[in-house]
């Protein structure tokens, strides 16, 4: 299991994370980067929006069994399989662009619903499993930063071609061809991922001895994670954490004109890179505070950001309906109505990474095992994604702005005290509870039997993720 031979850095749990990082960022990055020009990068909303609701229906299907599929490929192979249809979907809104095919837009946008569904389950195991428990706040921030840099370098890409090319009410050809390079980089560097018995953390234990998982232990780890109160308890905000991207999206579609939508895009992308970092660095991981105080402050910091940003917005949006907009009268950031909005919408997405790390959190608070959190991510993203394709729903059939600001902001409203409920079970560690086994021991047991085989699992607390860390287990890192 041990003998090939990476470099020391290369098996720690930042490096992997930073790497499923560097593949959202060329592929998922990409994609938000055209959704949030508005309209997804198209001239037609109904479009979109359409394809965008089978987007999200496919990835809510998908998502409640792809945790189980993760967890029998592996890490490796689902995020490969993932990353492709990003790619056929940006080249589905290029060839409409140039051909009108909209019936491929609708295709490639189920195809990428089933394979995000796969992209997202092994992204979210490996960052909520491999850290330490200390660092999970810190490896949400370093993933989402990366992440979201590309939705940023895309925007920015993107508003400087439109801003080159003027006014326009869809996104130019050569904006596609960009994405679709960047696109591939990502795609090729999925197979960069090592699986969890190949990754070392810190205090010198091993993620999981096992690679794969098997199909019975899938079927049956399934049925617990459907009985757990906790994630019934979660069901609200992760139906919410997605809501309302369809009303910001179409807002911004209506409102501004194509660079000004860039800019936004590109404010969005800066917002959220803020927003994960000063979450994650100086909230979920503050080790002045037990973990679970920890999460009590991050649900602070969470409810505000929403009630201050979202009662803006509201300001806002009872000055205009869509009956009040037209071609003419769209925003440019030239003009003086175009004051605040700016703002507006990088406030959005600060309060949106903030909302995601929290619920990211919360769920590797619950256990350090990669195969149920795989479960968990997939669950989450397909509850995340059929409340995203009901938003996009509405969107489609002419739903007031005001109803979908206000449908967006009660649902998030009201997940926040039963996540309240669910931070109560925190524990200081799960380490006492869960076996680990130290990389020691398995060299230990490999020199003495000559089979590879791990020795016995370890009942030890992961000492490097505990405040008062002990010179024994300093003395046993990697």
């Amino acid at each position: 299991m041990v003998e090939f031979k990476f470099p020391a850095w290369y098996t720690t749990p930042m490096a992997q994370v930073v790497l499923v990082g560097i593949t959202c960022f060329a592929t998922v990055g990409m994609f938000s980067a055209v959704s949030n020009l508005g309209a997804g990068g198209l001239s037609d909303v109904a479009l979109s929006d359409t394809s965008n609701g089978v987007l999200y229906g496919c990835f809510a299907i998908t998502g409640l069994v792809s945790g189980g599929i993760n967890n029998l490929l592996g890490p490796r192979l689902t995020l490969f399989i993932g990353t492709l249809g990003y790619a056929l979907y940006v080249g589905s809104l290029w060839c409409y662009q140039t051909q009108g095919t909209g019936w491929f837009v609708i295709f490639a946008g189920a195809i990428l619903g089933i394979s995000a569904a796969l992209l997202w389950s092994a992204q979210g195991s490996i960052m909520m499993s491999y850290p330490l428990e200390k660092d999970k706040g810190k490896a949400f921030a370093v993933f989402w930063a990366i992440f979201q840099f590309g939705s940023f370098i895309g925007s920015i890409i993107a508003l400087a071609i439109n801003i080159r090319s003027g006014k326009l009410s869809a996104v130019s050809t050569s904006t596609y061809i960009a994405f679709l390079v960047i696109i591939f980089i990502g795609v090729a560097s999925s197979f960069l991922v090592l699986p969890p018995n190949r990754v070392i953390r810190s205090d010198g234990t091993i993620v999981k001895l096992e690679a794969v998982s098997k199909p019975h232990e899938e079927v049956v780890g399934m049925v617990r994670l459907l009985k757990d109160w906790r994630m019934l308890a979660l069901v609200p905000m992760f139906f919410a954490s997605n809501y309302f991207y369809a009303y910001q999206g179409a807002v911004n579609a209506a409102r501004f004109d194509g660079p000004t939508r860039a800019l936004n895009a590109t404010l969005e992308g800066a917002g959220a890179i803020v927003g994960a970092l000063m979450i994650g660095y100086f909230v979920l991981d503050l080790k002045y505070f037990h973990r679970r105080t920890r999460g009590y402050l991050g649900l602070a910091t969470v409810v505000v950001l929403v009630v201050i940003v979202w009662s803006v917005a509201l300001a806002w949006q009872v000055t205009f309906t869509r009956a009040d907009l037209n071609d003419g009268n769209r925003i440019n950031y030239h003009d003086a109505a175009y004051k605040g909005k700016g703002a507006l919408y990088f406030f959005y997405y600060f309060a949106d990474a903030c909302y995601q790390a929290l619920a990211y959190w919360i769920m590797s608070a619950l256990t350090n095992d990669p195969f149920t959190l795989a479960r968990y991510a997939g669950l989450y993203k397909a509850l995340q994604s059929a409340g995203a394709a009901g938003s996009f729903g509405m969107d489609a059939v002419a739903t007031p702005f005001l109803n979908e600001h206000l449908a967006s902001w009660v649902l998030m409203l009201v997940s926040f005290p039963l996540a309240w409920l669910v931070l109560r079970t925190v524990k200081e560690t799960n380490y006492e509870d869960e076996k680990v086994v130290y990389v020691d021991d398995v060299k230990r047991a490999h020199a003495e039997e000559g089979l590879g085989a791990a020795g016995p699992a370890t009942d030890s607390l992961e000492k490097g993720s505990l405040e008062e860390q002990s010179e024994p287990a300093l003395a046993r890192d990697a």
